[in-house]
């Protein structure tokens, strides 16, 4: 479910009226805007400073960057409208919509991401945070995750129909069974916490006084309490880190250990078919970073099925 990577545009690339708009959520000129690297959005991701010392941190993208990424804002706009105060993420200062610019004016958090190869110090600090996460906030008309990711945990079927001509030889030996596990992984995903949906290093701000913020909230859906750790750790093992195996067993232990194999057979699919379909427009390099999952989970997965 992740979008694009890099060559965004920035604050000076904004329609005068859109700037205008912010400026006035923020309370003043901005005298300062610079750009932030990571993420997955062709819009920009700048932290702004006001004349007078006031900051905030501003997402905006029209459809002629991408013509969903509109929609993505505007749901991450409604859900952190709504998230309560104990989920560790920045508030919503305000917002713009045009019906083709949309801009986010948010808190502009104090941090830095995480390394990567993943440090253990700091990974605990996010497990540990993504655990606290109060399971039952609630926010209207959420999808539920099963129901979001019914077509993309398909992607095993797809691919058994169509087998591409670099397929693991593992992988390609397994279709049928990997097709099943898909199956029940999409219905172990089912349950009614608050989950993210798309926990990556460069979603999470690493504060000096030890605090996680979690930012980038428009897959946010309700399932399993769990799976927000496991992305994380499917984060891991596409960067390198501690042991995700060991990390696995102890940050699931509410779940059937089948079924969290299940999750990551059907999230190995989703990656592995959706990176063959050509880039969206205004995101180029989507497709090999979806690949790139997609290599890290199967060769988890693999593992882990023996």
């Amino acid at each position: 479910m992740t979008v694009g990577k890099r060559g965004r545009i920035g604050w000076a690339d904004l329609p005068a009226r859109v700037r205008a708009a912010v400026e006035e959520i923020v309370g003043g000129p901005v005298v300062e805007a610079v750009s932030q690297p990571g993420g997955f959005s062709p819009g920009t991701a700048d932290r702004v400073r006001t004349a007078s010392g006031a900051r905030a941190f501003v997402k905006a993208v029209s459809a002629a960057q991408n013509d969903f990424t509109p929609h993505l804002h505007r749901q991450e706009a409604r859900v952190t409208a709504a998230l309560p105060p104990e989920v560790p993420a920045p508030r919503l200062l305000g917002s713009f919509d045009d019906g083709d610019w949309v801009a986010l004016v948010l808190e502009d958090i104090e941090g830095h991401l995480p390394a990567t190869p993943w440090k253990p110090d700091e990974l605990e600090r996010v497990l540990d945070a993504l655990a606290a996460v109060p399971t039952t906030a609630q926010i209207p008309d959420l999808p539920k995750v099963e129901e979001a990711l019914a077509d993309e945990f398909a992607g095993w079927r797809r691919i058994s129909a169509d087998p591409p001509d670099d397929l693991d030889p593992w992988a390609a030996r397994r279709l049928e069974t990997l097709c099943e596990l898909a199956d029940r992984g999409l219905a172990a995903t089912t349950g009614d916490a608050l989950v993210h949906m798309d926990i990556r290093a460069d979603n999470i701000l690493l504060g000096a006084d030890g605090a996680v913020t979690v930012v980038d909230w428009p897959w946010s859906s309700r399932g399993a309490e769990w799976l927000d750790r496991l992305m994380l750790l499917v984060n891991v093992r596409l960067h390198g880190g501690p042991d995700t195996t060991a990390l696995l067993a102890r940050h699931t232990a509410n779940a059937d250990p089948d079924d969290v194999v299940a999750v990551l057979v059907g999230f190995a699919g989703l990656f592995l078919d959706v990176a063959r379909q050509p880039p969206p427009v205004g995101l180029p390099t989507v497709r090999a970073f979806q690949r790139a999952q997609g290599d890290a989970v199967l060769s988890w997965v693999s593992e882990l099925l023996g």
